[in-house]
């Protein structure tokens, strides 16, 4: 049987994966925008930010679309909710430390003078999608997800229990 939290789970896999394929799909065409933006928050070594930066993109869209097909939902909830945790801790050290730089969220990044007062709406936005995340790493169970259809429970003969089928 389906309920309310099941479609609540439905709508926190599309909007946070939405948010990434969308957020690694603007990246991928300028890889060294988005090694810029690592490197302006001056929080990683320069030795893996050039790493960092160009495996990003691609990391976030791997993310997005696994949260957007339910495909081992909690394992990308995870991944997605510490991705999120670290840019709240970036753009908060970014802000204390008064550097005026582009989030680098969704391409760009680098120098941008009045960043500051971006901070308290990205952050909110990344706290927001964080508690998104944490739903599905608490509850991964959603409609219309593929790890409802493979890992399904089943029956004692081995066949898929039609019931239990979310």
């Amino acid at each position: 049987m389906c309920d309310v939290k099941d479609w609540f789970g439905l709508l926190a896999r599309v909007v946070t994966g939405g948010v990434w394929i969308v957020a690694g799909a603007l990246k991928l065409p300028d890889p060294a925008g988005s090694v810029r933006a690592v490197r302006a928050y001056e929080l990683l070594p320069e030795a893996v930010v050039p790493t960092v930066g160009y495996l990003l993109p691609t990391l976030e869209i791997v993310i997005g679309v696994g949260l957007l097909l339910g495909l081992l939902t909690r394992g990308a909830a995870l991944l997605s909710a510490l991705l999120f945790l670290a840019f709240i801790v970036g753009i908060a050290s970014a802000w204390a430390r008064g550097l005026q730089i582009d989030c680098g969220c969704f391409g760009g990044g680098g120098p941008k003078a009045n960043a500051s007062d971006d901070y308290p709406w990205e952050i909110a936005r990344d706290v927001g999608l964080l508690a998104l995340s944490l739903w599905l790493v608490v509850r991964p169970s959603s409609r219309f997800s593929l790890d409802g259809l493979l890992f399904r429970p089943t029956t004692s003969e081995g066949i898929p229990d039609v019931e239990e089928v979310r």
